[in-house]
C-alpha cells in the first residue's frame, strides 16, 4: 500500500513531468499541500526532503521550495552522449522491427545511441515512458502515437518537450492537437485502392474489417466507404466491422463467423485492416471450407512478411517500413540540428503514396 508521503512525492513529480512545474518555479506551500492531501506537516516535509535530496527540488531560505533544472544537470553529466528515443506501439511484432532497424541503422552511423520503448498501444504505458524520457539526456524523440484515433490525455508531456527544447516527430499517425512534423502513409488512399481494386474485379458484396482506436484504421475505413460511393455501390451495414486493439484477436473472427452463418448472400471479398488480420481470418475461412480466391477474395495492408508465409499469397498495400524508419531518423536529426541554428532548415511532414501489391488472394468474379 502506498504511504501518505509517497503519494505527495509522486504528485509533485507528476507535476514536474507534465510541465505544470517548470525549472525554478515555486511549488505549492507546505500548508497548501497539507490541505490538499489531509496529512501532517511532517509528512509533507519528508516528501519534499526526499525530492530535494534526489535533485528534483531545491530550497531557498525564506522564499520557499522550487523546481530544480534537472535537464541542465543531466546534460552537464552526459554532455558527450547523443541519444534518440524511439517510442512505438509495439517493438518485436509485425512491421515494427523493420521500422526500428531502418531508424537504428541511420542513427548509429551518425554516432547516436537509441533507446527503444513500447507502449503496447496503452495510454498509461505511454505516460510512464514519457516520464522516463523527461528524466534522461535525450536529444530527440520519434513517436508512434498510442490510440491515435482518440484525444490523448498525455498531451502536456509533449508541451513539456517543447518547453525543454527537445524536438519530437511522429510516424504512422499523429496527435492532431499538436500538429507535429510527421511521416505517414496516406491511409485513406490506401483503404480506397484496396476496395477499388476489388470493385474493378467485379465484387460488390465486400466486408471491411477496421481497427478504429488508431487513426490509420479510421482513415482506411474512410477510403473503403469513399470507394463504394464513387462506384455507386451501397454498403450493407453488417459489412462494416470495427474493433479495437484489446479485442483484435476475438472480435473479427466472431464477426466473420456471424457473416458466414447469417447472411443469405455470402460476401465475395474481405478488405482487412492489415496482413496480420487477413492471416487470422484465413483460419476462419478454412474452417468453413471457403477457398481463397476461388470462393472469396481477401486483401491485406502493409505488405508485411506475413503476406507470403501461407499457401495464400496476399494482395496487399505496401508500407515503406525500413524507409520510414530511416526517413524518420534523418528528420529527427534535422530537427535536433535546427535547435542550434539561427537560419533553420525547413522540415515538413511527408505522406507516402500507397501502392497495391497484387498476389494470388484476389480474383475476378
Amino acid at each position: 500500500m502506498q504511504t501518505k508521503y509517497s503519494k505527495v512525492k509522486q504528485f509533485i513529480k507528476s507535476k514536474i513531468f507534465d510541465g505544470t512545474y517548470v525549472a525554478h518555479q515555486k511549488i505549492s506551500s507546505e500548508n497548501e499541500l497539507m490541505r490538499e492531501f489531509d496529512v501532517s506537516r511532517h509528512t509533507i516535509r519528508v516528501a519534499i526532503g526526499e525530492l530535494v535530496s534526489e535533485g528534483w527540488l531545491y530550497r531557498e531560505q525564506g522564499a520557499g521550495t522550487f523546481c530544480a533544472d534537472r535537464q541542465a544537470a543531466i546534460k552537464k553529466e552526459n554532455h558527450e552522449q547523443k541519444n534518440i528515443a524511439i517510442i512505438t506501439t509495439y517493438i518485436s511484432d509485425y512491421i515494427f522491427p523493420s521500422i526500428i532497424r531502418g531508424a537504428e541503422s541511420y542513427l548509429s552511423q551518425r554516432g547516436y545511441q537509441v533507446s527503444l520503448y513500447s507502449t503496447n498501444n496503452d495510454i498509461e504505458n505511454e505516460k510512464r515512458i514519457l516520464e522516463t524520457i523527461i528524466t534522461q539526456n535525450i536529444d530527440g524523440v520519434i513517436v508512434e502515437p498510442t490510440k491515435s484515433a482518440f484525444s490523448n490525455p498525455n498531451i502536456n508531456y509533449y508541451f513539456n518537450f517543447e518547453r525543454m527544447n527537445i524536438p519530437y516527430m511522429m510516424i504512422n499517425a499523429a496527435y492532431d492537437e499538436l500538429e507535429p512534423i510527421c511521416l505517414m502513409l496516406d491511409d485513406e488512399r490506401g483503404g480506397y485502392i484496396q476496395t477499388e481494386y476489388l470493385i474493378k474485379l467485379g465484387h460488390t458484396n465486400i466486408v471491411g474489417f477496421f481497427k478504429t482506436d488508431d487513426s490509420q484504421g479510421t482513415k482506411r475505413m474512410k477510403g473503403y466507404i469513399k470507394a463504394h460511393r464513387d462506384y455507386q455501390i451501397p454498403i450493407h451495414p453488417a459489412n462494416l466491422i470495427s474493433y479495437t486493439s484489446e479485442d483484435k484477436i476475438g472480435k473479427p473472427n466472431q464477426e466473420l463467423e456471424r457473416v458466414l452463418q447469417t447472411n443469405q448472400e455470402l460476401p465475395t471479398a474481405l478488405v482487412c485492416y492489415n496482413d496480420e488480420l487477413a492471416i487470422q481470418l484465413l483460419d476462419v475461412l478454412r474452417k468453413h471450407k471457403i477457398r481463397v480466391p476461388e470462393d472469396l477474395s481477401i486483401i491485406g495492408y502493409d505488405d508485411s512478411f506475413l503476406a507470403t508465409v501461407s499457401e495464400v499469397k496476399l494482395t496487399t498495400v505496401a508500407h515503406p517500413k525500413m524507409k520510414m524508419g530511416a526517413d524518420a531518423a534523418q528528420m529527427i536529426l534535422g530537427l535536433v540540428e535546427n535547435r542550434h541554428k539561427r537560419n533553420q532548415t525547413t522540415i515538413e511532414s511527408f505522406f507516402y503514396e500507397p501502392e497495391l501489391i497484387v498476389r494470388t488472394s484476389t480474383k475476378e468474379i
